[in-house]
């Protein structure tokens, strides 16, 4: 199944999220912020309309949408349109890995952070956002998606979950953080290590080197 089948019809709507839900948004951003490493060769996956990776410094991006591709090239990106389980570059080319709301629409979660550790560098790390399954919003994406445009074929994860594949796939030394909490009305959201109640959770992990040896599928 072709999840990037919506994201390519309301590719319009999914930009003007960012618009309308602007504290939102600059909360998950701080998060981020505090995690991705400065100065470094960064690619970000699932890297939709650019709104995360730019500010980020991020300049390369993998998008399977056309259309999202095409508005993250205007605001100057350089977007490849391929999938995360297989990605079109050489072994140990970046620093760090960025995915944000991407894994909820992967087709294979484990052979997606297979590639990241292969296009890794050593002492790469990989950084994934998303949406917690146990919280709030996370329930209630999950109650909706039935009607919901983005999330109808969506598969959403705990941290356990994510923390359990990234070790299948030898990245260790996991930082968490979260944000985006419920009845939390001030201007921004706050930022706290851990999980519990936050719905935005940030996983960062550091590619091991101990037995990832992974071979170059690109092409």
């Amino acid at each position: 199944m072709d999840n990037s089948r919506p994201f390519e019809k309301y590719y319009k709507e999914y930009d003007n999220w960012f618009i309308k839900n602007k504290n939102i948004f600059l909360s998950e951003l701080n998060a981020l912020k505090i995690v991705t490493p400065k100065n470094k060769k960064g690619i970000g996956i699932g890297v939709g309309t650019g709104r995360f990776a730019i500010p980020l410094n991020i300049e390369i991006g993998i998008e399977p949408s056309r259309k999202m591709a095409n508005i993250a090239r205007s605001r100057g990106l350089q977007v490849f349109q391929a999938v995360a389980e297989k990605l079109p570059f050489d072994d140990e080319i970046f620093d760090f890995v960025l995915m944000v709301t991407t894994i909820c629409f992967l087709e294979d979660i484990i052979k997606s952070f297979q590639e990241a550790y292969r296009i890794l560098r050593k002492n790469g790390c990989i950084i994934i956002a998303f949406i917690d399954k146990n919280s709030e919003i996370g329930n209630k994406y999950q109650t909706k998606r039935k009607k919901s445009k983005f999330y109808r074929y969506a598969t959403f994860y705990s941290e356990c979950e994510v923390i359990d594949f990234l070790k299948m796939t030898y990245f260790d030394n996991f930082i968490v953080k979260q944000t985006v909490f419920p009845c939390e009305n001030h201007e921004f959201h706050h930022i706290k290590n851990g999980f519990d109640k936050g719905s935005f959770v940030i996983i960062k992990a550091i590619k091991t080197n101990q037995n990832g040896n992974y071979k170059n599928n690109s092409v």
